[in-house]
């Protein structure tokens, strides 16, 4: 890896917020654009193409139709140095929009309602930036990744060879952040985000009839058993001073008031910051059904899912990214550290591959009304972040690529 200088590097500051000022209606016009047209993961042709036009336009390298509908631009500088990368993902939720604004999405049952919107115009006012102000050391590479919300692009991208030619030595992402008001970033070194996996539970008891009920499995006695044992093991396997999550989030049995369910189904979901567990829950949830079925004759189907490992952010990475958010946001009090969340990312993939650091940047203003959560059909961020996310990401390359 690259060494990484911890003494703030000189930067034209002025230069550089005065640039970003002056793009902000440009970073408000694309994100309106994008947000009309949401896209779900590996269907987003349309976000490919906008973002394919303007790197044209603007004369970047740049390559298409990676892992489906990805994009990599590459930047030079104007002399040798080292390889950043900068993730953004791209793809829309499978929710219908409640806003009444003029660019409410034009797509029925999609829309951008966790800021990936945002995210693709940060990273194309970056990108922009950059290849206008070339005096920085090395090669930003700008990875718009797809479908992070399901089934996961990050991980076909890196199949795809977009950590190579050239290799990138640190990588950097940012997440729009509704939990944090606008001028806060919260940012770490270690777990940011956690484990994300799933499971489906099928209880396969005997069916018959309520009022002969020695006559059957009652697999809904059964699986509420289960419910109630998995909530152990968080509580019974797990290190009070580890963070984990066991949830069953879905159960459905039954067809009739006097009919006893042969079958009961269950789904869940499974959250931890310490790699070191992974695999263990899994195994863990087995053993409880399989217990708990054999003690009353029952039998099951368990279906188990690892999707996205925890984002754990490297120490170095993460200091340099919190001393440039001090000075964009120009006040320490506006850095949160004590920012986790039990919710994934797959950027986790890439900060697995080389050292990088993933940070929340605060988008909320309740007096606009613009505080709804991530998810929610009225879900809407205050604009001004763009222009912040664009400094941030600038300022980044300042003082890694010198």
């Amino acid at each position: 890896m690259v060494s990484i200088s911890l003494s703030p590097h000189p930067v034209d500051t002025t230069r550089i917020r005065a640039a970003i000022q002056a793009l902000q209606p440009d970073l408000v016009a694309w994100r309106r654009q994008l947000h009309q047209k949401p896209e779900l993961g590996f269907r987003e042709q349309l976000t490919a193409a906008f973002i394919a036009q303007k790197l044209e336009a603007w004369g970047i390298e740049h390559q298409t139709g990676i892992a489906q509908t990805g994009v990599v631009a590459v930047i030079q500088g104007d002399r040798p140095g080292a390889v950043l990368g900068i993730r953004a993902d791209m793809d829309a939720l499978p929710i219908q929009e409640e806003n009444d604004v003029p660019y409410k999405s034009q797509h029925d049952g999609m829309m951008h309602a966790c800021g990936h919107d945002g995210h693709v115009t940060i990273a194309l006012g970056t990108a922009y930036y950059l290849s206008q102000h070339r005096d920085f050391a090395g090669t930003v590479k700008i990875i718009f990744q797809p479908a992070e919300e399901g089934p996961g692009g990050a991980k076909p991208m890196i199949e795809a060879g977009v950590l190579n030619h050239p290799d990138v030595d640190a990588i950097v992402g940012l997440h729009l952040w509704n939990n944090l008001p606008l001028g806060m970033v919260g940012v770490r070194s270690g777990a940011l985000m956690a484990a994300v996996e799933l499971f489906n539970c099928t209880i396969l008891g005997k069916g018959g009839h309520g009022a002969i009920p020695q006559q059957t499995i009652d697999s809904i006695v059964v699986a509420s058993q289960v419910v109630t044992a998995l909530q152990t093991i968080v509580a019974r396997n797990v290190d009070p001073l580890e963070s984990a999550v066991v949830t069953v989030g879905k159960f459905n049995a039954g067809t009739a008031h006097n009919v006893i369910a042969a079958t009961a189904q269950m789904s869940g979901t499974v959250r931890y910051f310490n790699p070191q567990f992974d695999g263990y829950f899994e195994q863990r949830i087995k053993q409880v059904v399989s217990g708990i079925c054999q003690s009353y004759g029952a039998d099951y189907k368990l279906e188990y899912y690892s999707l996205y490992p925890p984002v754990i952010n490297d120490e170095r990475m993460a200091n340099l990214v919190r001393s440039v958010a001090e000075t964009v946001i120009e006040s320490p009090i506006g850095i949160v550290p004590q920012c986790q969340t039990m919710g994934g990312e797959d950027m986790s993939f890439f900060l697995q591959e080389v050292p990088g650091c993933y940070f929340f940047l605060g988008s909320a203003n309740a007096d606009k009304d613009l505080a709804y959560p991530h998810h929610h059909p009225r879900f809407n961020f205050d604009e001004t972040a763009l222009g912040m996310g664009v400094e941030i990401f600038a300022r980044c390359v300042e003082q890694y690529c010198h």
